[in-house]
């Protein structure tokens, strides 16, 4: 931006001349949005911003998933086609991720942040 004494002076707007570009632009960020466009809440993009990154894998996020859901780990296995222990050991990693008590605290807290 130029330093102000290189800017051109204002001068009073009569009915003839046409708007400033700079007027332009600042009309344009004020009016509201056209129908079909998103708008994202203040606070509710605040709260995103600072909100912990998902810390699972996608198969930790699968599991979980399912194990929230009520399913055995033999469930999940044989859903997914891995084993019973290839389970249980991602269900260890995303409880020891979360910091739960179990897989469905593990669920529960995944869930409340948006990661299920």
């Amino acid at each position: 931006m130029p330093p102000l004494s290189s800017r051109p002076s204002a001068r009073p707007a009569s009915s003839s001349s046409p708007p400033s570009p700079a007027l332009a632009i600042c009309v344009a960020r004020s009016t509201p949005e056209p129908a079909g466009l998103r708008s994202i809440d203040p606070d509710l993009a605040a709260e995103a911003w600072s909100a912990d990154a998902d810390p699972l894998s996608d198969r930790e996020r699968q599991i979980l998933q399912r194990a929230g859901d009520g399913r055995s780990s033999a469930e999940i296995a044989t859903e997914l086609r891995l084993s019973e222990g290839t389970v249980r050991n991602y269900l260890s990693e995303a409880i020891a991720k979360l910091g739960a008590a179990n897989r469905t605290d593990a669920a529960r807290i995944a869930r409340t942040r948006g990661w299920l």
